[in-house]
């Protein structure tokens, strides 16, 4: 089953310590989230297109969570039951506009920025021992599991839902592992779930990108 739009994709940040220490940044003392527009979505084999004039543009593989029904302030103990689906996530991300900014909404929504793969029923998924993996040109470039996160899916999903509610069918894209890198024109990358999801995107660039070797 293909991922349908979400109403809202809400992001963690920093949610790996290897990925925070990667960026020179500090583990955050609290789940650090932003916002994703849906207008970013697009489907495994869908084209990323990167404008001109952004620079550095990297892949982030991530494993997402669909809300299955609306809720709100919901325990830790019974987060997982909010759960409907697990996705693969690329939370794909313009990092020179990232740097520059002082808040990460433009360098994160840009069109065709949020890839996701097919849904898994998450009652079919034990969420400690999920795992993430990305490839570009079939060379592994990032791999980390939930028992690795600062902050767990429950937690973050019990979190998420203190700041605001959830509604059936919202993404939660929980944070990516170390190993992020730049995206060039012409290679293609996948982001694969040890669950069954995965999306692969091939990327195509303006002017800020060099065709891939």
């Amino acid at each position: 089953m293909a991922a349908n739009r979400p109403g809202k994709i809400v992001c963690v940040g920093r949610n790996y310590a290897d990925h925070a220490a990667e960026l020179g940044s500090d583990v955050p003392s609290e789940p650090l989230i932003f916002m994703k527009p849906p207008s970013a979505v697009i489907s495994t084999g869908d084209a990323v297109q990167v404008p001109p004039d952004v620079g550095r543009v990297d892949y982030e593989g991530e494993i997402g969570l669909i809300v299955g029904d609306r809720c709100r302030r919901v325990s830790e103990s019974d987060a997982w039951s909010h759960v409907g689906g697990v996705v693969a996530v690329n939370d794909v991300t313009a990092r020179d506009l990232q740097r520059s900014d002082s808040q990460w909404t433009r360098a994160k929504g840009l069109d065709t920025f949020c890839p996701l793969g097919n849904v898994v029923d998450a009652a079919a998924v034990e969420p400690d021992k999920l795992a993430v993996t990305t490839r570009v040109n079939g060379e592994v470039r990032q791999q980390g599991s939930a028992d690795q996160m600062v902050f767990s899916l429950r937690h973050l999903v019990s979190f998420i839902s203190h700041v605001m509610t959830l509604e059936a069918g919202d993404l939660i894209a929980t944070g990516t592992p170390e190993g992020v890198g730049p995206l060039s024109a012409g290679d293609v990358v996948e982001v694969s779930l040890s669950c069954g999801s995965a999306v692969r995107n091939p990327v195509e660039g303006g002017e800020a990108l060099a065709p891939a070797h």
